[in-house]
């Protein structure tokens, strides 16, 4: 039986590949995300950004290349690596006949979590995203900014030391977003590592310790901010436009206005 190895970065990936009869759609992706780190994954739309996430989590098998999340194998130890990580996808898919409180007791079942200890954090995370007086309504009733808080509940239950997030503000009024921005840096500040899946860049530029930028299914740049702009960009949206070659850039502008 193999332990989590401390000293290993909390979300890795080797040669990560996927693909669809001929065409390659994540080209041999190498990261390594240590604890606490809250890291920005940008690209234009159908650079590979979500296919990306889902083999680290392990919803898609890789056509090569490992994916490892505190040191396990997502496909050779997936039990051990699941019990580490959440995940919310930019359109979660909840159980609508269920309440809010109800979806985090079938969630805490999920993680073989304790009801009390799960009754109590759940109750935590509610009164944090402003549920608690609606969480006995059912989730099909939910307005999409609700049913995002419901799902980072959920995800968030277990305690998480690998947190991945696809699009997480697409949708969301600023003062939802901001919470979320708030969340994402205390769960950080706590030792969780924070992947997160964007093309708003403002979010990255104003939250992420590191960036990576993949275009066409490679990974074309990362690093922090400063070391980005040492080619010369005073701003991420200069890298980012400079690096994708200003593809798909109309997507993005509409995002920085």
């Amino acid at each position: 039986m193999h332990e989590m190895d401390s000293a290993a970065p909390m979300i890795a990936a080797e040669g990560l590949q996927k693909r669809y009869g001929d065409t390659l759609a994540v080209k041999g992706v190498d990261l390594a995300i240590a604890p606490g780190e809250i890291v920005g994954f940008l690209g234009p739309n159908g650079a590979g950004k979500t296919t990306t996430i889902k083999m680290l989590i392990g919803l898609l098998k890789p056509s090569a290349g490992t994916a490892r999340i505190g040191g396990f194998d997502i496909q050779k130890e997936p039990l051990k690596a699941k019990a580490l990580l959440g995940y919310v996808p930019d359109q979660p898919y909840l159980p609508e006949k269920l309440s809010a409180r109800e979806y985090i007791d079938f969630m805490a079942g999920l993680y073989q979590i304790d009801r009390a200890t799960a009754r109590r954090r759940g109750e935590e995370l509610l009164g944090l995203f402003g549920l608690t007086d609606r969480a006995d309504e059912l989730l099909g009733g939910y307005s999409h900014g609700m049913r995002q808080k419901a799902a980072l509940t959920g995800a968030l239950l277990h305690g998480p030391r690998a947190f991945f997030l696809d699009e997480p503000t697409v949708g969301l009024d600023p003062r939802s977003a901001r919470l979320i921005k708030d969340i994402l840096r205390d769960v950080s500040d706590k030792g969780t590592s924070v992947f997160m899946s964007t093309h708003i860049l403002e979010i990255a530029e104003r939250m992420c310790d590191r960036v990576f930028i993949i275009s066409k299914g490679a990974i074309i740049a990362a690093g922090t901010l400063e070391q980005l702009r040492a080619g010369g960009d005073s701003s991420l949206e200069d890298i980012f436009l400079n690096l994708t070659g200003g593809a798909e850039d109309a997507a993005v502008a509409e995002a920085l206005v």
